[in-house]
């Protein structure tokens, strides 16, 4: 899967799990550091585990491993790192905190629906 179907599908994990607010932006053109990242919010610390493992666990089955994670313990931000995604669950305070999507305003926005 390229990185875009990847994060599409990442997406619809998020989903099964009732994550919120998904988006996913291609920041390839701006920076090296990744190409894609899919930001999502979780109402509670049960969800956003949920929805780690989920994304965790299935990713695994296709023999799709993260080099890092992160947050796991606190669950306010978690980072789920594939080199060419980033994955990032936040709590709703977190969310409007760190303001993610502000910070990669110049990146572009990927329609799952395409």
């Amino acid at each position: 899967m390229s990185p875009k179907d990847t994060a599409i599908y990442i997406s619809d994990l998020i989903l099964d799990k009732k994550g919120t607010d998904i988006k996913i932006i291609d920041i390839s053109e701006i920076t090296s550091i990744s190409d894609i990242i899919v930001i999502c919010t979780s109402d509670s610390d049960p969800k956003t585990k949920a929805i780690y493992d989920h994304i965790i666990k299935d990713l695994r089955a296709h023999k799709i491993r993260p080099i890092h994670t992160e947050g796991q313990d606190n669950l306010n931000w978690v980072l789920i790192d594939y080199v060419d995604i980033l994955v990032m669950i936040f709590s709703e305070e977190s969310r409007i905190y760190y303001q993610m999507e502000r910070l990669w305003a110049d990146g572009k926005i990927i329609d799952p629906e395409k």
